[in-house]
């Protein structure tokens, strides 16, 4: 019974060996389609380019996976790989069958799927499991499906994961190095003209020899070896010069005249200084008001004026005036009492001032 699988779905296998076909309706214009498979480790690299099985390299170096030719019948055409998946190796956990589009996309690809079969089966038998791929993005390359080991065995998923950068890009995902086309451990993908590799950059053209005259085989004498003329020194900007600065005129020396006699007197200044006699000091009027010195009044010190008043003797009244107009010679003024000197400090006394007016009598 065939299993018809959706993508991501998986099946176990019992079979020891399996064959997985990529088919296609054969119908004008359609791109050409190639299977290929790709032998992984545990960590999904391959170890090397020869797990790497397609049309160019179509058999594994163990033999145990190995590419068929391609077929076309009853309007299909399909490419196959066979895989004894008894017989690999432990080191070899997953088998990826991927798919390659010459000369257009697989949205271009009418009615593709892939097919497994028991490769041990008669000819004629069911498919174990069949997986149409509705691819609709401009991919040209693809992986279709993939068998992996699960507990010992073996099983079968559906896949259907493309690649807008092609097959090189596939390849370069699992491990595969595309640089080198030699084929000595490089990759057989840049051998394949439908496969760009990268460009070798031209080699430079040799140079042409140059003429040699064979009838004179003499050497020239080398020439003595001269030492280099030193380099030229720059020449340095002549330094600038401030002009001189302009001649003063001659200083003219001229004489001395005397000053012109300025009077000298009362509201005259006098002129003192370089040419000039000394002024003579000149007696002032002294008179009192602003500006002149006021004569000297008395206070501490100094005589105090003889005034009517307390301690004082009294001043007798002045006669009233005349009358008649009889002249009459004045009354001699009284004698004033002699003002007695204050006695001498006895000792042990305190110091007293003599009495003095009402405004220096203590209060």
């Amino acid at each position: 019974m065939t299993h018809v699988m959706a993508k991501g779905a998986n099946i176990p296998l019992t079979a020891g060996a399996v064959r997985a076909v990529l088919r296609w309706t054969d119908a004008p214009g359609t791109p050409d389609v190639d299977a290929s498979a790709l032998l992984l480790a545990e960590d999904g690299k391959v170890r090397d380019d020869l797990d790497f099985v397609f049309y160019n390299q179509p058999r594994h170096p163990s033999g145990l996976v190995r590419h068929l030719p391609k077929q076309a019948a009853d309007g299909w055409v399909w490419d196959a790989v066979e895989i004894d998946l008894a017989k690999l190796p432990a080191g070899v956990e997953r088998v990826v069958l991927a798919g390659s589009a010459e000369g257009g996309a697989f949205p271009a690809v009418p009615g593709l799927r892939v097919l497994l079969f028991d490769a041990g089966a008669p000819e004629g038998t069911p498919a174990l499991a069949e997986f149409a791929i509705d691819e609709s993005e401009q991919v040209t390359a693809l992986v279709a499906a993939e068998l992996y080991r699960r507990s010992g065995s073996w099983k079968f998923r559906a896949v259907g994961q493309g690649y807008v950068d092609g097959l090189i890009a596939l390849a370069t995902d699992f491990g595969i190095t595309v640089e080198d086309s030699t084929g000595d451990g490089g990759t057989p993908l840049a051998a394949d003209p439908r496969v760009p590799g990268p460009a070798a950059a031209p080699e430079p053209p040799a140079p042409a020899p140059l003429p040699v005259d064979e009838d004179d085989w003499t050497l020239a004498p080398a020439l003595p070896t001269q030492a280099p003329a030193p380099a030229p020194v720059a020449a340095q900007p002549a330094p600038i010069v401030a002009p001189p600065p302009p001649a003063l005129p001659p200083t003219v020396h001229h004489t001395a005249q005397p000053p012109a006699p300025q009077p000298a007197g009362y509201g005259y200044p006098q002129q003192q200084g370089y040419g000039y006699p000394p002024a003579q000091p000149q007696p002032q009027p002294q008179a009192g008001g602003y500006g002149y010195p006021h004569p000297a009044a008395p206070g501490y010190g100094h005589p105090q004026p003889q005034a009517a008043g307390y301690g004082y003797p009294q001043q007798p009244p002045a006669p009233p005036a005349p009358q008649q107009p009889v002249r009459q010679q004045p009354a001699p003024a009284p004698p004033q009492p002699a003002q007695q000197p204050p006695a001498p400090a006895q000792p042990g006394t305190p110091f007293a001032l003599p009495p003095q007016g009402p405004q220096f009598q203590p209060r």
